[in-house]
């Protein structure tokens, strides 16, 4: 995806990983004066209160974004939506723009299309994403070899109406962003497919490259469009480095690039011991930048994957 990374032997692009996971945070330092917060945007943040623990609540989570200089984060949560939350703490810390959402999970009925008009009209109108499911869709419930209740999206190759009725709500609220969550690479494609066919402003396939998801680029069928991006979550960062190849291939692969993709941390979760605590969202947002930049990535795309594109994403000038 990234031109030098490209160029890495796959080993030493897995050590390079390994070592952004496990190194605390003052192991990084700001390569670069270009290169800081000022602007950012984290797409996907965990916060408390949540019925699983959290690093922080989204008060305090907030006031920490603003003092860093970033511009803007985007809550989520895996069981109910987040825009009145983001409402009360836009109240509480003025000077950052936060942003909410829903997922698709059992929690909220599964495919809820009543759900998601309910959060699309909370008072602030700051709710602006849907997530299809996520835990709870059958590709990771199936993938985890599970045997828990699952929410399904498609049958046979086809997605279910009750999806395509939902595709066709967020077509028609051009401020809304529609994200893939966890269903699976054939099923991220179709929806991809559908969503640019009935004309979805804004679309995000949700770390594509996690194992659950294996949006592959072999199963990747069509080009990036404009209306698509990639997310790329520090939260699961040795999966990153299939994201090495893109940029080297030629064809529909090609615009796997810088414009085609958001960096987000997918942090907020407490690490159980043995594992090293991540930092704080910002802080680690940060580190990303920074260790792709000393990779070679350039401040500009960097810029690009965290403060432009998520922007542009969320319906804001960059």
């Amino acid at each position: 995806m990234f031109s030098r990374l490209s160029h890495l032997p796959f080993q030493q692009l897995g050590l390079f990983w390994i070592l952004l996971f496990l190194l605390p945070v003052s192991s990084f330092g700001q390569s670069d004066p270009a290169l800081n917060l000022k602007g950012a945007i984290d797409f996907h943040v965990h916060q408390g209160p949540d019925s699983v623990d959290r690093a922080i609540d989204a008060d305090d989570l907030a006031r920490l974004a603003k003092k860093m200089g970033m511009r803007a984060m985007v809550m989520k949560n895996h069981f109910e939506d987040t825009a009145a939350l983001v409402y009360m703490v836009r109240k509480e810390v003025p000077g950052i723009e936060l942003f909410g959402g829903i997922t698709q999970d059992l929690a909220v009925g599964g495919i809820n299309l009543e759900a998601v008009k309910h959060m699309a009209a909370m008072k602030g109108g700051w709710g602006r994403v849907v997530w299809l499911p996520t835990f709870d869709a059958e590709n990771a419930v199936k993938s985890a070899k599970s045997t828990a209740p699952f929410v399904r999206v498609s049958e046979n190759g086809h997605l279910l109406p009750g999806v395509l009725e939902l595709i066709d709500f967020i077509a028609q609220h051009h401020d809304l962003v529609l994200e893939t969550g966890h269903i699976s690479g054939e099923e991220g494609d179709l929806v991809v497919h559908e969503a640019h066919q009935r004309g979805v402003a804004h679309i995000v396939v949700t770390h594509a490259m996690a194992a659950s998801v294996r949006m592959t680029l072999h199963k990747c069928k069509r080009p990036l469009r404009k209306e698509r991006l990639s997310s790329l979550c520090m939260g699961r960062p040795l999966e990153q480095i299939r994201l090495s190849a893109p940029a080297t291939m030629p064809g529909p692969y090609a615009p796997f690039g810088p414009k085609s993709c958001i960096l987000a941390t997918d942090f907020g979760s407490v690490q159980k011991p043995p594992e090293p605590q991540r930092p704080l969202e910002p802080q680690g947002l940060l580190d990303f930048m920074v260790a792709l930049h000393k990779e070679g990535i350039s401040v500009s795309d960097i810029n690009l994957m965290t403060k432009t594109n998520p922007a542009l994403a969320l319906g804001l000038k960059p």
